[in-house]
């Protein structure tokens, strides 16, 4: 325009820190949109990153939640994280604009005026009153994560403690040899070792640093638990059906953590089911992504308006049965581990006609440790 001066918008730089099953969430699919339509006097830019393709950007940006979104210019700084971003951000944006953060450089300062009412030092408090919030919602998910890895902890304890004992029982009876009791003992007390290790990195350690995932044969892990448990189901008579394909493929997982899922859900089926009684193991090369495992028994069953609260933590269910308690603490660490592998985990069940327990997870197509698995498993029935 001639004679008059031209606006110069400036840049405001924000940064999205989310997995993919972040953003399939309807609050930041929102927010994206919301920043996409906005009609202002400054230019917005926003950069996606998925923490599990460069887990670098958590250390860097010191962060414990996410999703995060993160204001880098104009300074100074400011991270909004936890479940509340988007309205966050619809609180911040214009003040941004009113208080000058993103404001060209010509244009008039006499326009800019602050609410008669708020002072400029009153502004400052809410400042740090919002970053004090913010440090005690990041503080709360650092305890709630840290409470949740020992509570992982401390039910994988349970299983080598268990077939520790059952081996001594199994030697004392003469059903195992004394190099076949040693091998077990052996075996238990590494894995004890290893669990220990993880105790002491509870207080540094994010979750999925806990886990290792490599090239694994499922059907040897299938195998090695069922052969733990035999004196459950032999002294129960209860038998074991498996149908796993030759050709099944390996899977890019944590064996350790995987074992644990099996063996977990593999003695909540024998627990639950009756005595000569039997269960059913499944492996399905579902898709050229994902295996699919179902473990199934014959039980009472749980009811439907249960079967989701389940997988919850700090979640255990009255009993279903005389003999039996209800299921406690291991469903919401099988969820955990499975989610952390990229997959899902559901049941599928009618009172009176027993329970079967689905999950998936990635087929190894030659990845190495630092490539992301945090992605959506197949969806379930």
């Amino acid at each position: 325009m001639k004679g008059g001066k031209i606006k110069k918008k400036k840049s405001l730089k924000l940064l999205l820190i989310a997995g993919r099953h972040h953003l399939s969430r309807g609050d930041l699919s929102s927010l994206i949109k919301y920043l996409e339509d906005q009609e202002s006097d400054f230019e917005i830019s926003l950069q996606l990153i998925d923490p599990s393709e460069n887990p670098e950007i958590l250390e860097f940006h010191r962060l414990i939640a996410i999703p995060a979104l993160i204001k880098l210019f104009p300074s100074p700084k400011q991270i909004f994280a936890g479940s509340g971003i988007f309205e966050q951000l619809k609180t911040w944006l214009p003040r941004w604009q009113e208080e000058g953060f993103v404001r060209g450089t010509e244009i008039n300062s006499k326009s800019y005026e602050l609410d008669s009412n708020r002072t400029q030092k009153e502004l400052l408090l809410e400042d740090e009153l919002l970053f004090l919030r913010q440090e005690n919602e990041t503080l709360t998910n650092q305890i709630q994560s840290q409470e949740r890895l020992l509570r992982m902890v401390a039910h994988e304890l349970r299983t080598p403690i268990s077939v520790a004992g059952l081996a001594i029982q199994s030697q004392k009876l003469g059903q195992i040899s004394i190099q076949k009791f040693q091998e077990v003992i052996k075996r238990r007390l590494e894995e004890i070792e290893l669990l220990s290790k993880d105790l002491l990195e509870v207080g540094s350690t994010k979750w999925e640093a806990l886990f290792n995932p490599q090239r694994t044969d499922l059907a040897n892990i299938a195998a090695e638990v069922i052969l733990e448990l035999e004196k459950l189901w032999l002294s129960r008579k209860i038998g074991i059906n498996t149908d796993i394909p030759s050709d099944l493929p390996s899977i890019f997982a944590d064996q350790r953590r995987i074992r644990q899922v099996i063996l977990n859900l593999i003695e909540n089926a024998l627990k639950y089911s009756e005595v000569e009684g039997e269960i059913s193991i499944t492996m399905l090369h579902r898709t050229s992504q994902w295996v699919e495992i179902s473990i199934c028994d014959k039980g009472p069953g749980i009811p439907i308006e249960e079967q989701k609260r389940i997988f919850l933590d700090r979640v255990r269910l009255p009993q279903t049965s005389e003999a039996t308690a209800g299921f406690g603490i291991g469903l919401s660490v099988c969820r955990r581990i499975v989610e952390v592998h990229g997959g899902r985990i559901w049941v599928v069940s009618e009172p009176g006609k027993g329970a079967c327990f689905f999950f998936t997870l990635p087929v190894w197509q030659g990845q190495n440790k630092t490539e992301g698995t945090l992605t959506s498993g197949e969806s379930g029935p």
